[in-house]
This record gives structure tokens, sequence and C-alpha cells, in this order.
């Protein structure tokens, strides 16, 4: 395969409650839908990546690489989503990857040397991950976690921070008013990183088309060679299930990864 390939990547975005759908051509978006948060997946999910490839004039057989949000995230959502990436995959015999729903949401919130993303996990709990990210890649600093607020406040301690992710815009008030008691000032809808070192603390502005730091980051393994076959395609829950918690009997064992 030439160096210069540039393969056609449909994305798909179903870890988060809106989620979403985009086409690129390498690094490149050709089109994206974003979900509807008030509907499941499981309806307008398909609707929406024929939506994407008509919008481009392109369908399933001109696929090079399909890319999935592998978690964390909802757990029903990314079921839906990695179902229906492996039977596309599948019937069309291609590869795929697997990318970070956290890695992602660092990516789309901008270059930065230190970058928390965040999702609400239930409970008033989140999942959390700390990056730095440059044009050319999304490093991870740390393992992901699923903590309570108090506790991600006391992990991440650091003075310039870029908070990114729906778990930090619905967290935004406790998380001013913990930089309030460190002398630090956050401001929200930030988007680059000198904005985070000059502030202190910065809310990324909300990305509505996830799926296109998916896409990004799927082509980036691609071109390192890191695809995989359908079967192997797995998501990544971090924490266990609500009926996982119930049958063991257990309502405390979600907080093990603290």
């Amino acid at each position: 395969m030439s160096e210069d390939f540039a393969p056609l990547i449909l994305a798909v975005e179903t870890a988060t409650r809106a989620g979403s759908i985009s086409l690129l051509h390498g690094r490149d978006v050709i089109s994206s839908v974003s979900g509807d948060a008030n509907s499941s997946h499981s309806s307008d999910l398909i609707q929406n990546i024929t939506r994407v490839l008509e919008a481009s004039g392109s369908n399933l057989k001109d696929i090079d690489v399909y890319a999935a949000a592998s978690g964390p995230g909802s757990f029903t959502g990314l079921r839906i989503g990695l179902a229906t990436v492996k039977a596309l995959a599948v019937s069309t015999d291609r590869k795929c990857v697997g990318v970070s729903t956290l890695a992602a949401i660092a990516r789309a919130a901008g270059v930065s040397p230190r970058t928390v993303a965040l999702l609400p996990a239930g409970r008033g709990e989140l999942y959390a991950q700390m990056f730095t990210v440059s044009l050319e890649r999304v490093e991870a600093l740390d393992r992901p976690s699923h903590l309570n607020p108090s506790v991600l406040l006391e992990k991440y301690r650091f003075e310039n921070i870029l908070w990114a992710g729906e778990g930090a815009q619905a967290q935004e008030l406790t998380l001013r008013d913990a930089a309030s008691a460190r002398n630090l000032t956050l401001i929200s809808n930030g988007h680059r990183s000198a904005e985070s070192e000059r502030y202190g603390w910065v809310i990324a502005a909300k990305q509505n088309h996830l799926a296109e730091a998916v896409g990004i980051l799927a082509f980036d393994a691609h071109a390192e060679g890191n695809t995989i076959s359908p079967e192997d395609l797995r998501a990544t829950y971090v924490r266990p299930s609500d009926a996982e918690i119930k049958k063991d009997g257990n309502d405390t064992s979600h907080k093990s990864s603290r």
C-alpha cells in the first residue's frame, strides 16, 4: 500500500448520549451527523450512517476502514455502536479500529499540554483520563479511571488544565468552586492551550461531532498498521455495569477503580 494512501474512514461514536457519525478521507472530514440525545442509538444509528454516506455520494463498499469509539461511555450505546460496526465491517470484509472515547474527547478539545477528558458515569460520578495533545498525537498520561468529583479534584491538582467533554460541562459549577478555592481563574468554552496557560483552568467548548476525532485517531492507527479484525473489536467499560453490581449484591463494587 502506498504511503500516500488516504483511506475512507467511517467513524461511529455512540458512547455519549447523542453520539455522532463522520466520514473522513484520511484526516479530512467529509461529512458529519450528530444524533439525538433524546432517542436510543438503536433507533437512528443506521439512518445517520446512511445520511453521512449520501451527503458525500459514497456507499458502504467504498469504506476502507471502520472506526468506533470503544469506551468508556454508555454501556448500551457502546454495545449498539460496536455491534453495528462489526456487522458492517464483516459484510464488506474491512478492518476496524477501536478508539478510546476519552482520547477522542482530548483530541477534539485541541492542542494542550495537560487535558483531562471527562464523561458522566452515572450516580454523579465520572470517567476521567489525562492526556497531552499535540497536532501529531494524543498521548495518555495516566489510565482511565472511574471517580467521584471530590476524588477527581484531589487527583488532578495541577494549576493549568484543559477540562474537556460532557463530564466537564456537567461539573462546571464544581470545577469553578474548586478553581476559586485554589486561587485559579476558570473560563468556559476555551479552545486553545494558550488560554489554559494564561488563565489556569479552562473548560473546552462543547463538541457535537466527536466522531470526527474518532476518525482522525483511527487514521493515525491505520497509518501505523494498528487495525484489527471485526471480531477483535471490544468495548472498554472501565467500571462494572449496574446489572453486574446488583448481581454481585455489592453496590460499592463500582468504587474499586478509585
